[in-house]
């Protein structure tokens, strides 16, 4: 299996992505979406009991199954050097546990140890962490080698960020790589931070 994974500004547009990654055959426990909630677009009145379940704890894999779909599953958590986010699947899960003191490979914490141990390169990693922290919404699927064609297409549609692009961005910036110590974005910043990313240059 292949990890394939794709960070949107928008959110609509990934979860556009996990809708076609389930059209062309990819089980739901193989796909995960964390999206970042600074802005409190997510809140409890869209919360499952499963939900109330892995924000508590217990984890996500409950989540997962529910008749709706991966989607109608997130849950409500907090990532170090992230903040508020919403999140299902198996890296949602792996994170979390990283939190909880689990071990998760990169000593750099949860989302990106969990990125890692997955076998997205670390430098990767940074990236789409930080990404997610500004605001973003990043799916990671894993795939069997028949579908890793048509997951990068689906994850590098234009409705994606192009990662090259994003890091010099952050970089041109003073950004070197994720720090799950920093304080999280406040609501306008990751506002602004989205808006400036998305505008046409």
């Amino acid at each position: 299996m292949k990890t394939v994974t794709g960070l949107f500004d928008n959110y609509d547009d990934a979860s556009d992505a996990v809708g076609e990654l389930e059209a062309i055959g990819v089980p739901r426990g193989d796909i995960s979406i964390v999206a970042n909630n600074s802005t409190g677009w997510y809140d409890d009145s869209n919360r499952s009991d499963a939900a109330e379940d892995a924000a508590g704890g217990a984890g996500l894999g409950a989540v997962i199954g529910g008749a709706g779909g991966l989607l109608t599953g997130l849950g409500l958590m907090a990532i170090p050097g992230v903040g508020p986010v919403v999140a299902a699947g198996w890296l949602a899960a792996t994170a979390v546990g990283a939190v909880g003191g689990a071990v998760v490979g990169g000593a750099a914490g949860g989302i990106v140890g969990a990125l890692t141990d997955s076998g997205v390169p670390e430098r990767d990693a940074h990236v789409y962490a930080e990404g997610v922290r500004r605001g973003g919404t990043l799916v990671t699927t894993k795939v069997n080698d028949e579908l890793v064609d048509e997951a990068e297409r689906i994850l590098g549609q234009s409705n994606s960020v192009d990662l090259e692009e994003r890091r010099r961005a952050y970089e041109a910036g003073g950004w070197t790589r994720f720090d799950a110590d920093a304080d999280p974005y406040v609501d306008i910043e990751a506002e602004r931070d989205r808006i400036r990313n998305t505008s046409p240059l």
